[in-house]
């Protein structure tokens, strides 16, 4: 294998764990569809994600995941539920797709690379959705599920049509985030007295 096919592989790898971050099941019923249809070669221990049951009770979990952070209260409770999910599944999804390297690149990667990543935008997501509810009463929630879900799904399919360019789409969203969360603690931080 080259290193133009194990640097696309990583950015597959690292694609798809950003879109857990968004959405924790979508991105696997991504994977599980592109593998049932023989588009996306899966590592050996992972080949279990492209078989009909798993497409089955992936594609349940992503609807029960995506209509439930449409119902107010539950979309915060879920966002408790799927940061640790979203470590897990990055590292998953990511160890799943990368394939032909040594063991040791691939689960550094995988959980480094790919599990970090899941959890820096699942946290970020998370804070958003925090101060939705605050600033908005929650009436501005559903705006922020359904950018998440636009989020998981294009960076899913992204990642599995061109993981160069998801890549870059992910380093863009992480720069705006790391923006965001700087301006956001800024207006928090309390001024000093003088």
């Amino acid at each position: 294998m080259s290193d133009f096919d194990i640097a696309l592989s990583v950015a597959l790898g690292i694609g798809l764990a950003a879109a857990t971050g968004f959405r924790v099941f979508l991105p696997m019923l991504v994977v599980s569809i592109a593998a049932n249809t023989g588009h996306l070669p899966l590592a050996a221990s992972f080949a279990w994600l492209g078989t009909t049951p798993a497409l089955i009770l992936l594609g349940a979990a992503a609807i029960a995941e995506i209509l439930g952070y449409y119902i107010p209260g539950v979309d915060n409770l879920l966002d408790t539920l799927a940061t640790p999910a979203a470590l897990v599944a990055g590292t998953v999804i990511s160890a799943a797709v990368i394939t032909d390297v040594p063991p040791m690149v691939k689960w550094a990667t995988a959980i480094i690379a790919g599990g970090g990543i899941a959890g820096v935008i699942q946290s970020t997501t998370a804070l958003l959705r925090v101060k939705s509810t605050v600033f908005t009463g929650g009436l501005g929630n559903a705006a922020v599920a359904t950018t998440e879900l636009g989020g998981s799904l294009l960076v899913s399919v992204l990642a599995i049509a061109a993981p160069l360019i998801a890549l870059l789409l992910v380093v863009l969203f992480l720069w705006l985030a790391l923006r965001l969360l700087l301006r956001l603690t800024r207006r928090e931080s309390p001024t000093p007295d003088r």
